[in-house]
């Protein structure tokens, strides 16, 4: 393993994910926490795809993976795409490696091949339930002679190849956040480490990766601290060093229950396409398992990378709170200017029938009220078309001093003031109705509430009056000014 300047091992992390079809939130914490460790240590970032389980392989997924990670910012220094001293870095790439290793299990003693089949297996856990029993191979084919052995080798009879667990002793190790684990070795299962079909299982596959590309964190999810004795014991038949690890509490969609796809719970994608932006979505993310140690909490992925330690890592399950990752994103939305609000939202102007509309406008009406930008459509659905059927009650305004006879009145008067505009733009409109209201001894706001209500159909609007005239413009905005006239009439 490569070692530094001052003689300490390279930090060397990896994120190896299987591509089946979509990055989930875990995941990608996964990922960000191996990376922000990595450059936090100026180590080495490496991506491995984990493509064994052919199963659950989706078409495409993998494209999905890198299109994330280098959309987020998380480049890795070595990978299936860029290369490295390594690789291969696809599991399935690898697999003629993998058998010899096994092999030199069995030659050690501490692997054997099993012959039994599924239906053997399936009688024995059928027993074992009855009897009220966890399932646990019985060690039935490490017992075959080498005799034995060799006819069913001879005669073609599949196997597998598992771990020899011993059933004495305890297995301890050391994680990095829970501290020193010790498993009695009894309650340990000999799995599988090569499959009948000659591909590895995960947990072997995993031990022979990291150990070959020099791995010297390994950080995964909780829930393989149960099977870290297994991999320990591989370790040390091999006469390997073992990796620190580094296991991540699970992210929580409450008290009871995990994160899930199959449940609804969103996806990285599900969040951008619902209008989130990508900088809020990995700063919370962050936050889902790690504590800064000061009142932070808006990090760039540099400003991460420069405070993540594994000290800040809590030993509690994250609860995703989609209130507090709103609110994250709101704040990443105040701070654009008009140039980047208008290119994140462009996407939902056009969907909303309004990207014809004057940008500048819609940046000072919306820039500070959109906390998705998901929200504009209903936001300014009022904008692309105007709902008829609204009640004139909405004219009268207590605050404003308004009532329908009132309204009436004023939009008798200022209707044909608007339409004699010469200019329809926002300073025009401004001054035209502001000297109106001044030349008639009348609140600003008792002139603006009926031509609002006219021109919006409901109450609350993001801007008002002036706002939504010049983005209507002036054939629209005098149709609807016109309408609101006949209504109160």
């Amino acid at each position: 393993m490569e070692n530094n300047m001052n003689g300490t091992k390279k930090v060397r992390t990896r994120f190896a994910p299987s591509p089946t079809g979509y990055m989930h939130i875990g995941n990608l914490r996964s990922a960000l926490y191996a990376y922000l460790f990595a450059r936090a240590n100026d180590g080495t970032f490496i991506l491995r795809i984990e493509d064994t389980d052919r199963e659950r392989y989706v078409e495409g997924a993998v494209d999905l993976i890198y299109r994330v990670l280098k959309e987020v910012g998380m480049n890795w220094d070595e990978g299936p795409d860029v290369g490295g001293d390594f690789g291969p870095y696809v599991q399935s790439e690898r697999k003629p490696m993998y058998l010899p290793y096994a092999e030199q299990l069995i030659k050690s003693g501490h692997a054997y091949r099993c012959f039994c089949t599924k239906e053997e297996l399936d009688e024995r856990r059928s027993a074992a339930q009855e009897r009220g029993e966890t399932f646990k191979y019985d060690k039935h084919c490490m017992h075959l002679s080498e005799t034995e052995i060799q006819e069913k080798l001879r005669a073609g009879i599949p196997y597998v190849i598992r771990q020899n667990v011993p059933t004495e002793g305890k297995t301890s190790f050391t994680d990095e956040i829970f501290g020193e684990i010790t498993v009695d070795n009894s309650e340990l299962d000999d799995s599988v480490l090569i499959k009948a079909d000659g591909m590895p299982t995960y947990n072997f596959a995993n031990v022979i990766d990291d150990h070959t590309m020099g791995i010297s964190h390994v950080m995964r999810g909780m829930e393989y601290l149960s099977s870290t004795p297994k991999y320990n014991l591989l370790y040390e038949a091999f006469g390997w060093e073992i990796p620190k690890y580094i296991h991540m509490t699970p992210v929580m969609r409450d008290a009871q229950h995990k994160l899930s796809k199959r449940d609804g719970d969103a996806s990285y994608e599900d969040f951008t396409s619902k209008g989130y932006m990508m900088e809020a979505i990995v700063n919370y993310i962050a936050l889902l398992g790690w504590n800064p140690g000061d009142e932070r909490e808006k990090f760039t992925l540099e400003e991460l990378a420069k405070a993540f330690s594994v000290k800040g890592m809590s030993k509690s399950p994250a609860i995703f709170d989609p209130i507090k990752l709103r609110w994250l994103n709101s704040e990443y939305i105040r701070e654009l200017d008009e140039a980047a609000f208008t290119r994140h939202a462009m996407e939902w102007y056009e969907k909303s029938g309004i990207a014809h509309m004057d940008t500048s406008v819609l940046y000072k009406i919306l820039g500070q009220r959109v906390e998705v930008f998901s929200d504009i459509p209903d936001m300014t659905d009022f904008l692309s078309k105007l709902d008829e059927s609204y009640s004139t009650e909405l004219f009268t305004n207590k605050k404003s001093k308004t009532n329908e006879q009132i309204s009436r009145d004023i939009l008798t008067d200022v209707i044909p003031v608007i339409e004699s505009i010469p200019e329809w733009n926002e300073s025009s409109i401004h001054d035209t109705l502001m000297n109106y209201a001044a030349g008639h001894e009348m609140k600003n706001g008792t002139l603006l509430w009926p031509v609002r209500i006219a021109l919006a159909g409901k109450q609350v609007t993001p801007g008002g009056a002036i706002e939504i005239a010049v983005l209507l413009g002036r054939e629209e905005s005098m149709r609807r000014l016109k309408l609101g006239l006949a209504k109160l009439s």
